[in-house]
């Protein structure tokens, strides 16, 4: 199967170092890159004989396109997996709820859309309790000031997280809301609200915690089946404080489980 790569950063990186180093049934045919010269040069210092393309030779090449780019380029690359009918592997849950509209164009096509758990856990639970009656879920998410310092709705609102003396939260709504409000920051709150009732009706809060230095979400889900917590604590990558290690992980178990003959969870 070949693996089309959009966006070489922290998680692209990754990913892309995975399939080559790890995989036979997965192969990286190509890379996308917003600064296609630097893409290369590192391709090239890796020893990577992959070329580097545009979106839409990518989508001509590569069976699975894997989204590792800005969340401005999401619509972009959803159209073109739609075009030519192609799986489109993503963690951007935020850009999804802001281009839903492309999940019945990409159906049309024949093509797929897998929104990756990403920093997230328990999200098969999730999916089965919403199969019968959830009646809430509630999303608290935690995280160091540095990790939030860049987050647009605290730019916008001139939210000052330095040398914060107790935790401070800066966010309360809905995961749609959420993830309008920090779009590179909450994929995990819009990832749970497909998982589930809806992003309106999931309930986020979002923190900026000075005795943190892990990412943590913590998850409650009440439904007629079951009544569940969910807890994680994200080590964060160290180009990027923002992502989670867990993240890249996540979009390789999302690719094998196209190609392995066990697939286990839902």
């Amino acid at each position: 199967m070949k693996i089309g790569i959009a966006g070489l950063g922290t998680i692209g990186r990754v990913v892309a170092r995975h399939l080559i180093e790890k995989e036979e049934a997965l192969v990286l045919d190509c890379v996308a890159a917003g600064d296609a010269d630097k893409a290369r040069a590192y391709l090239a210092a890796a020893g990577w004989d992959v070329p580097v393309v545009s979106i839409a030779e990518m989508a001509r090449r590569a069976d699975v396109i894997v989204d590792c780019a800005p969340s401005a380029t999401f619509r972009t690359i959803g159209e073109a997996v739609a075009d030519h009918g192609r799986i489109l592997v993503t963690v951007s849950g935020a850009a999804l709820l802001a281009a839903d509209d492309l999940v019945a164009r990409v159906a049309t096509g024949g093509g797929r859309i897998i929104l990756a758990t990403g920093a997230l856990l328990g999200l098969d639970a999730v999916r089965a309790a919403a199969l019968g009656t959830i009646h809430s879920v509630t999303m608290i998410t935690r995280k160091p000031p540095k990790s939030l310092v860049k987050a647009e709705h605290v730019v916008r609102n001139a939210i000052d997280l330095t040398a914060l003396p107790a935790p401070l939260r800066i966010f309360e709504g809905s995961a749609r809301e959420g993830a309008l409000a920090f779009p590179a920051n909450v994929n995990v709150a819009a990832a749970l609200g497909l998982a589930g009732v809806g992003p309106d009706r999931t309930r986020l809060e979002i923190w900026a915690d000075p005795a943190l230095e892990r990412n943590t979400h913590f998850i409650t889900v009440d439904a007629d089946s079951a009544r569940f917590e969910l807890r994680i604590e994200n080590v964060p990558t160290d180009e990027n404080p923002g992502t989670g290690r867990i993240t890249a992980l996540s979009v390789i178990a999302a690719l094998r489980a196209l190609v392995t003959p066990l697939h286990v969870g839902t």
